[in-house]
């Protein structure tokens, strides 16, 4: 049994040592905005915060989280979707399929969170997220916005 704090909750959850934290995130906790895309740390849709740091959920296991740290996941970032980042999102249209889209929030509210007024080559270099529709015009349309940055 291992504890983990998720969206400012405490969870006692038990897992296989080894198993990624975002099968421990959808599968015990319910948390199913966290997507599984390729289980390797490339494209990003299961990206989560762990203590304010965007990390692959895929990649990092639920036994090397500390019961001290704190996973944010989707849910967590805004409840009722008032987030400036999903605000914006939904004022430029960025989800074609979506499926992506929650990591790339997240990726997005970390390098926000890091810097607050990102340049585009700021943007461009964070956001390191796959999207396989193509929206990354839209995306770095929407961080700006969400940033009160000018396009």
């Amino acid at each position: 049994m291992a504890k983990l704090t998720v969206n400012d909750r405490e969870h006692d959850v038990q897992f296989e040592p080894g198993t990624p934290l975002l099968w421990v995130l959808r599968e015990q906790l319910g948390l199913t905005g966290t997507k599984y895309g390729c289980g390797v740390a490339q494209c990003g849709a299961c990206t989560v915060h762990v203590d304010g740091e965007a990390m692959r959920s895929c990649a990092v296991t639920a036994d090397a989280i500390e019961p001290t740290q704190k996973i944010v996941t989707i849910e967590g970032l805004s409840p009722d979707r008032s987030h400036p980042l999903q605000k914006a999102w939904i004022e430029h249209d960025v989800p074609q399929c979506g499926y992506c889209q929650t990591g790339q929030i997240m990726a997005a509210a970390a390098l926000l969170r890091a810097t607050p007024k990102p340049t585009d080559a700021q943007i461009v270099e964070a956001m390191t997220n796959i999207c396989r529709c193509g929206t990354y015009n839209r995306i770095k349309a929407a961080i700006k916005q969400a940033a009160g940055v000018r396009a």
